[in-house]
């Protein structure tokens, strides 16, 4: 029953963007703007749903958040493997997927696909300092193969589909692992080989609860949070010597 709501309330929800699509080429909206990580959060989905006006394809490209992130590589030196090399990233988004209603090379020019960062291929992951071009070349295709392993890259497109002539949507999918932060959804509106139209929506994902709680006070007061960790081992120790001695 709560689902046939869902589906009635999105209907509704496209019914309304495809008016408003009469006055503009693109109209697109979230389900949720807020995903919330509670305890025992195993991943989850939300809607995107629009119209458009005139016809055209639909490519979506999600970004999380982004952070430098440094890449490591190990060797091993007299017997022993170390971190012999690394390249530092700036603006590494978290996530990162891209979604379409057909192959995206085939509605998107190659060098529309470079200005919007629209694939992977034409990700912009630049060094945060000098680096050889082989090293570039090669710690990012290792970042970005530790970023799928992870399921925070999409391998493959997502897919985009239009009921009708003008009303769309598609299903972004967010795993357990996902990071939280601010994530912006573009959707570009692509019509015989130029974007027309495009829009960005922002989508919270956020730790709620205990989690939320323990991670602030992980962040702020580190020095205490420390000790406190240090204090619960001790004692965990203590317990288990203590009841095996009276094993």
């Amino acid at each position: 029953m709560i689902r046939r709501w869902g589906l009635v309330l999105i209907a509704a929800l496209l019914l309304a963007l495809s008016g408003a699509a009469r006055a503009q080429q693109l109209v697109a909206d979230l389900t949720s703007h807020l995903v919330a990580i509670t305890t025992g959060f195993t991943g989850t989905s939300v809607v995107l749903f629009g119209a458009i006006e005139g016809g055209g394809d639909i490519v979506v490209v999600v970004r999380g958040p982004e952070r430098e992130t440094v890449v490591r590589r190990k060797s091993r030196v007299a017997g022993i493997w170390l971190n012999t090399r690394s390249v530092a990233f700036a603006n590494v988004p978290n996530f990162y997927a891209v979604l379409a209603n057909k192959p995206v090379d085939e509605i998107v020019p190659a060098n529309l696909r470079q200005l919007h960062e629209i694939g992977m291929d034409n990700l912009k992951l630049n060094p945060a300092e000098k680096a050889k071009p082989g090293d570039i070349t090669e710690f990012r295709a290792a970042l970005i193969q530790e970023q799928q392993r992870g399921g925070l890259y999409d391998k493959q497109p997502g897919t985009v589909n239009f009921l009708g002539d003008k009303l769309f949507r598609a299903s972004l999918d967010f795993p357990a692992t996902v990071p939280t932060g601010t994530y912006l959804i573009q959707v570009f509106l692509v019509r015989k080989g130029d974007i027309v139209a495009a829009q960005t929506t922002p989508l919270i994902i956020s730790q709620t609860g205990l989690e939320a709680d323990i991670n602030d006070f992980a962040q702020n007061r580190a020095l205490l949070y420390g000790l406190v960790a240090v204090a619960m081992a001790a004692v965990a120790g203590w317990g288990a010597t203590f009841l095996f001695r009276n094993a």
